[in-house]
C-alpha cells in the first residue's frame, strides 16, 4: 500500500523514493498515491520517465514529483519511430514543460547505441538544443549501451565515444555533463562552472570529494542549482532488502 512505502522509506532513513524501471506514467494514478503518503512524512519523490505523456496528465503527474530524470533517448524522428515506436517532440515539449511550467529539478539521460543515436552531428544538435530551450544548468547525462535482449548484435559503447559526448556538451556551454554505465570518475563528477575547482568527486556511487558550501562553491563563492543537503550522505555501492511482515 501506499503508505506502507512511505513508512519504509522513513523506517530505513531514504530522503527520497524514485518511480523507476517501469515509467510511472503506466501507473500514474499509484504514483500519486505514493507521493502524497511520501509527502506527508518529509519524503521527497523523483520521476525516472520517458517523458511521453499528454498534458493533461503530465500536469497532475508532475504536481506530486520533486525531482525527475527524462530520458531522451535520441535526437532524430527516425531513431524515436524505428527503435522506439514513438516520436521526438512530445518528450522535448515535455522537457520543456518542466523548465518552464515546474519547479521539478530536472535532468536528462542518453543512452548511446553505436550506429543509431551516437553520431558527432547528432549529439551537437540535442546539446544545443539543450542549451537553447533549456539553458546550460541542466545535467545531462551520457551513459553506455551494452548488448541485451533485442540488441544483442551491437556492441558496447566506447569510451571514447561518452568522452566525444562529454567534450561536445562542454564544447558547446553546458556546465554540467556526465558519462555513465563505465568506470570514469573524472567524467561523473562536478566542477564549478566559474572557477573549474572540483565540487563533488564521485566513484561509482561513493562521494569522495565535497567541495559545496551550501549550494555554493566553496572555492570562489559560485551559486551551483541543485537540491544539496549541507553534508554529504554516506552512500557506496549497497542494497538493503525492504521487508515487509505478514501483518502489512
Amino acid at each position: 500500500m501506499p503508505e506502507q512505502i512511505a513508512q519504509k522509506a522513513l523506517e530505513y532513513g531514504c530522503r527520497s523514493v524514485a518511480f523507476t524501471y517501469n515509467d510511472p506514467v503506466i501507473f500514474m494514478e499509484y504514483a500519486i498515491d505514493v507521493a502524497k503518503e511520501c509527502h506527508a512524512v518529509d519524503v521527497k519523490t523523483v520521476a525516472v520517465t520517458a517523458g511521453y505523456i499528454n498534458p493533461l496528465p503530465r500536469k497532475e503527474f508532475f504536481s506530486y514529483i520533486d525531482a525527475a530524470n527524462v530520458d531522451l533517448k535520441g535526437f532524430t524522428e527516425s531513431f524515436y519511430h524505428r527503435i522506439c515506436g514513438g516520436h521526438l517532440a512530445p518528450v522535448l515539449d515535455t522537457l520543456i514543460y518542466l523548465k518552464h511550467e515546474t519547479s521539478v529539478w530536472f535532468e536528462i539521460t542518453t543512452l548511446l547505441i553505436p550506429g543509431e543515436n551516437d553520431s558527432a552531428e547528432e549529439l551537437e544538435k540535442l546539446c544545443r538544443w539543450v542549451s537553447d530551450e533549456l539553458g546550460n544548468d541542466v545535467p545531462i547525462h551520457f551513459t553506455a549501451f551494452h548488448p541485451d535482449f533485442h540488441m544483442l548484435e551491437k556492441s558496447p559503447t566506447s569510451v571514447n565515444t561518452l568522452k566525444q559526448a562529454y567534450h561536445i556538451a562542454k564544447n558547446i556551454g553546458l556546465n554540467y555533463v556526465y558519462a555513465g554505465n563505465v568506470y570514469a570518475p573524472q567524467l561523473q563528477s562536478t566542477y564549478c562552472p566559474h572557477c573549474g575547482e572540483l565540487l563533488i568527486g564521485r566513484d561509482g556511487y561513493v562521494l569522495d570529494q565535497w567541495h559545496l558550501k551550501g549550494n555554493t562553491c566553496a572555492s570562489c563563492g559560485q551559486e551551483i542549482p541543485g537540491v544539496f543537503e549541507s553534508t554529504p550522505g554516506q552512500w557506496g555501492s549497497r542494497r538493503i532488502p525492504i521487508l515487509f511482515s505478514p501483518s502489512e
